[in-house]
């Protein structure tokens, strides 16, 4: 199993949206061989619990507002031990491609001539859609999906094309979104979509204690304020998102045709 891993060498894993049924396989055969896993705030307990005892856990997450760790120190604590010769594991929640900041890692250990790769995982807004029922696409309606990142730091303006992004035939995932949920009403309205466009907001995706509110985009605001403060949120804006209703999305697929 140490082989799994070699000496030295980094796997940035991506956890998934939290619930550890969701983990590839391949996922967890990484995490059994990890001598040392630094891991996300967000990471599962569910996840982080197929940690094997012999491995070192190091937390270095951030969540809005509560930053344990730069992005500078985490580079430097994987390039360290690596170089030590220990089998790492970069532990990121959902993909580690999709606004995981890899590039920024992978760059600092390429430079210290440290071997990298890359296990993906279930993002949330697929996850989000999984769980609700409804597909993120639909022929007719949304031909196009794009994925956004409504994080900032803080008093920094949420400058995004939202020309660009209140496009009616697409759905729009906004990650990390609650805190600018009033914003991204506003804006995507003010951009010419319509007030009525369904939204899905889901906070906890996968967890025991996931939730999913089905609203309207000029309710966003209300809808966000409804789940509890500091839960990562995610919010799904378009017409494919209606409903999780087979009769409705039967409808939907019908009338598309």
């Amino acid at each position: 199993m140490d082989e799994v891993i070699r000496p030295g060498e980094v796997w940035l894993i991506g956890a998934g949206p939290g619930d550890p049924d969701l983990l590839t396989r391949k996922a967890e055969r990484l995490l059994q061989a990890a001598s040392v896993v630094f891991h996300d705030a967000l990471v599962g307990p569910g996840v982080l619990a197929l940690i094997p005892e012999s491995a070192r856990r190091v937390p270095v997450g951030k969540r809005s507002g509560r930053h344990s760790k730069d992005q500078n120190a985490i580079n430097a604590l994987l390039v360290e031990a690596a170089l030590d010769g220990e089998r790492v594991v970069r532990l990121k929640g959902g993909d580690p491609s999709m606004f995981g900041r890899s590039t920024e890692e992978i760059a600092a250990l390429g430079a210290a001539g440290i071997r990298t790769h890359i296990c993906p995982g279930i993002t949330a807004a697929s996850a989000a859609a999984a769980s609700a029922g409804i597909s993120l696409s639909l022929r007719g309606l949304a031909r196009r999906v794009q994925f956004v990142t409504a994080h900032l730091r803080a008093g920094e303006p949420l400058t995004l094309d939202w020309a660009a992004l209140a496009d009616p035939g697409c759905t729009t995932a906004f990650y990390m979104g609650r805190s600018a949920a009033g914003e991204i009403s506003r804006q995507l309205i003010a951009a010419g979509l319509n007030g009525a466009t369904p939204v899905l907001v889901a906070a906890d995706i996968s967890l025991p204690g996931e939730q999913l509110l089905h609203t309207r985009l000029d309710l966003l605001p209300i809808a966000a304020n409804a789940l509890a403060e500091g839960k990562p949120t995610l919010i799904l804006v378009g017409d494919a998102v209606a409903s999780g209703s087979r009769q409705t999305v039967a409808a939907l697929a019908e009338r598309c045709r």
